[in-house]
């Protein structure tokens, strides 16, 4: 998770909340992204969708892949494109950690949000286990039990 310290100033851009609802979440990462100039431009129009991202580790190296940046607006010939894949900076040991779990059955990363810290992209990535459809009602249902928990206390406050 991005701790935020004294003068760091942190804008969220996008967010994944289809994987907080789809996967279990093991542990997270901080990434720098390499961008291009358009894409920069358009990230920080928050003009980025995770929904459907991934992260594949190739060669000793992170790669957000299936991310959609929309095009920039005031972009010519040479806008990028909006589902390429890009680079993610991570330290050497992490993606060898990623990579032994990613090696175990069941185990995958995805992007949970994409954020500007010091002016600088920052997507916070997920070590994940997949949900079954019987995982997803439970913590439905017991989202549900919390927030009449909520109101009810809520009542109770009131009266």
């Amino acid at each position: 998770m991005a701790r935020q310290s004294e003068g760091e100033e942190v804008k969220q851009v996008a967010t994944n909340r289809k994987a907080y609802h789809d996967y279990f979440l093991e542990d997270t990462y901080e990434a720098g992204i390499v961008l291009t100039g358009t894409e920069i431009k358009s990230v920080r129009a928050a003009r980025v969708n995770l929904r459907d991202g991934f992260v594949q580790l190739r060669n000793g190296e992170a790669w957000l892949v299936n991310v959609h940046i929309s095009p920039y607006d005031f972009g010519n010939r040479e806008n990028h494109e909006p589902r390429r894949e890009r680079k993610l900076l991570l330290h050497r040991q992490e993606i060898r950690k990623l990579q032994g779990k990613v090696a175990e059955r069941g185990w995958t990363i995805v992007p949970l949000r994409m954020y500007l810290k010091n002016g600088r992209a920052k997507v916070e990535i997920a070590l994940v286990r997949g949900k079954r459809l019987y995982d997803k009602k439970d913590a439905i249902a017991e989202r549900d039990a919390n927030r009449d928990l909520r109101r009810a206390i809520k009542e109770w406050e009131r009266e």
